[in-house]
């Protein structure tokens, strides 16, 4: 085994002795606080995911940008395999928090997506969940990680949630927003985590949020009257809903992907799918309710 907390201690950044402590948290990096004599850090021990569509050096680029137009820590040093950001003392938000703050985290994400323009730089790279979606499939499907039918089952599906999209301006999105990635330290919030940062429309983020926080029909179309500034209409609505589908769909396959990858302690991948599976479920029955059928 590599010895990770001995490379972490000997990285040139650190005032003094540096003291390490497993952060919890996260199904698929693994991540200390390291206090030194000037201050509290964060470190990610990162490397590419390509099976994920992730890579280091944009999630880099990305956080640095975040800090640069004010949403995220600074990262104080990243090389291969490791990433030390300034740690943030607040609260990391619960699924109740969330609920509870409905206008002012959608004001944070409009200004997410209106501001990280400015500064993002390096080459453009694009998020789109039903691209995602179907590149998770092609990987199950040659692994044989699942049935035909279940595979053109989740395609069917995907491609009906796609067709419920219209038109949206392309903004630099976050497309992970757990509850967990939003901390409130007492005066403002905090935006953390960037492996899945990009290009897209704003919806996917709008539907991630409040499929992570199970927001209900009334709180998600507060969450859209708020982002918006105002009343959504039908057709946001029934965008909305179906792209929370699409978040609950990618949760499920990303995944059934993990399980020849990832090896995190005490993590289930096969059962976490499962859990997103049922959700999906859920989530199709009452948008199917709601808007009918393509």
């Amino acid at each position: 085994m590599p010895d990770i907390e001995g490379r972490i201690a000997a990285l040139p950044v650190w005032s003094g002795p540096v003291r390490l402590k497993p952060l919890s948290g996260g199904i698929s990096n693994l991540s200390f606080t390291a206090t030194d004599d000037a201050g509290k850090f964060v470190v990610r021990v990162t490397r590419d995911f390509p099976f994920h569509h992730v890579f280091r050096d944009r999630e880099v680029m990305s956080a640095r940008a975040a800090h640069a137009a004010g949403f995220a820590p600074e990262i104080v040093h990243a090389e291969p395999g490791l990433m030390v950001s300034r740690f943030v003392e607040g609260k990391v938000l619960t699924v109740a928090d969330v609920q509870a703050n409905i206008p002012r985290i959608a004001d944070l994400v409009r200004r997410f997506h209106l501001n990280m323009f400015q500064v993002v730089a390096g080459p453009g790279f694009m998020f789109w969940v039903f691209h995602v979606n179907r590149d998770y499939v092609r990987q199950l499907r040659e692994t044989n990680a699942a049935t035909d039918a279940e595979m053109a089952h989740w395609l069917a599906i995907n491609d009906e949630l796609e067709a419920a999209q219209f038109p949206m301006p392309i903004v630099v999105g976050h497309h992970d927003l757990l509850p967990a990635n939003l901390i409130d330290d007492g005066r403002r919030l905090w935006l953390i985590d960037y492996e899945y940062a990009g290009f897209g429309t704003g919806m996917f983020d709008l539907a991630n949020l409040s499929s992570n926080s199970s927001f209900t029909a009334e709180q998600s179309r507060a969450l859209l009257g708020a982002y918006f500034g105002t009343a959504p209409d039908a057709a946001t609505l029934r965008a909305h809903a179906a792209m929370e589908a699409a978040s609950l769909l990618r949760e499920a396959l990303w995944s059934l992907v993990s399980i020849p990858h990832l090896d995190r302690p005490g993590v289930d991948y096969r059962a976490y799918a499962e859990e997103n599976f049922v959700k999906l479920d859920a989530a199709l029955a009452t948008y199917h309710s709601r808007f009918g059928t393509t």
